[in-house]
């Protein structure tokens, strides 16, 4: 959930950020889509460890829980799945980042769009930045909700250590189904939907503000540096605020994995229970650390990636084009002699 914001959100500003090169809607889609896919693939090793971090409190008691670390788990998983566990999962993380990027980026325009046709909201009232906030979450909401059987998918695989019940995306979508209903594919939404939306409002706004200030104030300053500095503070901006219920969402998710009884309640107010009973306030910030070490990666990483793209479709379309007006003037000549 924090990532997408923090992916998606330099990608938004890319447009300003190395000049205004033109690409077609589908080119754009595109281009975000794959942007984020490359950027999760790079950071997937953190974002098991985020994941593994958030969950263990379902599983572990107080005390095996203070011994938990960053190198502890990565070592072990090194040792008992083998180095290239840590990109478990990491394929249907890329099934899912393709729609949820291009959904998410596309919708956020259309959103914007939308709400500046209302009275008060337009560019140049002194409510654009809630024009911006209400369109970020929509966008967040809108894709979050399209590809979400994905996200469950993605966390049961992702959670699997040396016991493999889930053996790949089909069979765990056929395994949840069989054992659990087709419901059990959308388990942890509300909690999603509670926070995917301010998480993605958070970074679209905390960023395109940063931006537009930091240009307005040093016009000097490399636009590139801008919307990386931008980008990175808005994903950090965005992962504090929600993190907690990113943390729930992942803890619901697991809720009756592989075929066992769920181990808290269902709902979202049982599960928050759960979590402050047995490991109070700091047990909502499980795995905060690994999350903080993806930002400046995943939005440097998303930012050069979409922009190598834009101006590689870009030039394309340019050169096309080229082609075509050339062909034309070839044809003109000919089309007066018909004519005449």
């Amino acid at each position: 959930m924090q990532t997408e914001a923090r992916v998606g959100v330099v990608v938004d500003g890319g447009r300003a950020a190395m000049g205004r090169r033109h690409i077609g809607t589908a080119a754009h889609l595109a281009a975000g889509g794959f942007a984020g896919a490359v950027s999760k693939t790079c950071t997937a090793p953190l974002a098991r460890l985020t994941i593994l971090f958030q969950v263990a409190g379902m599983h572990s008691d107080v005390a095996a829980l203070k011994k938990y670390s960053i190198w502890h788990e990565a070592s072990r998983i090194v040792r008992e799945e083998g180095f290239g566990a840590f990109w478990k999962g990491n394929l249907v993380t890329i099934v899912h980042r393709l729609p949820y990027s291009a959904i998410s980026f596309y919708s956020y325009e259309r959103y914007k769009k939308f709400l500046q046709r209302v009275p008060g909201l337009d560019e140049d009232s002194n409510y654009v930045g809630v024009a911006r906030l209400l369109s970020g979450g929509l966008a967040g909401i809108t894709a979050a909700s399209v590809t979400y059987p994905l996200d469950v998918v993605r966390t049961r695989l992702a959670t699997q250590k040396t016991t493999r019940y889930y053996k790949g995306i089909f069979h765990a979508v056929s395994t949840i189904c069989r054992d659990e209903g087709v419901k059990g594919l959308y388990k942890g939404l509300g909690a999603t939907l509670l926070g995917v939306g301010p998480s993605i409002a958070i970074s679209f706004t905390v960023y395109e503000s940063l931006r537009s200030h930091w240009q307005m104030e040093r016009p000097q300053d490399s636009p590139a540096v801008v919307s990386l500095f931008s980008g990175s503070l808005s994903g950090i901006a965005s992962s504090t605020a929600t993190f907690p219920l990113d943390l729930v969402k992942r803890r619901m998710q697991l809720q009756g994995a592989a075929g066992t009884s769920s181990v808290c309640k269902s709902s979202i107010t049982g599960t928050i229970r759960q979590i402050f009973h047995k490991e109070g306030l700091r047990g909502f910030y499980r795995g905060i650390v690994p999350e903080y070490l993806k930002v400046v990666p995943s939005v440097g990483i998303a930012f050069m990636t979409y922009e190598t793209l834009k101006s590689l479709l870009s030039s394309i379309d340019e050169d096309d084009g080229s082609i075509q007006l050339e062909d034309e003037i070839q044809q003109t000549p000919n089309k007066r002699e018909y004519t005449n």
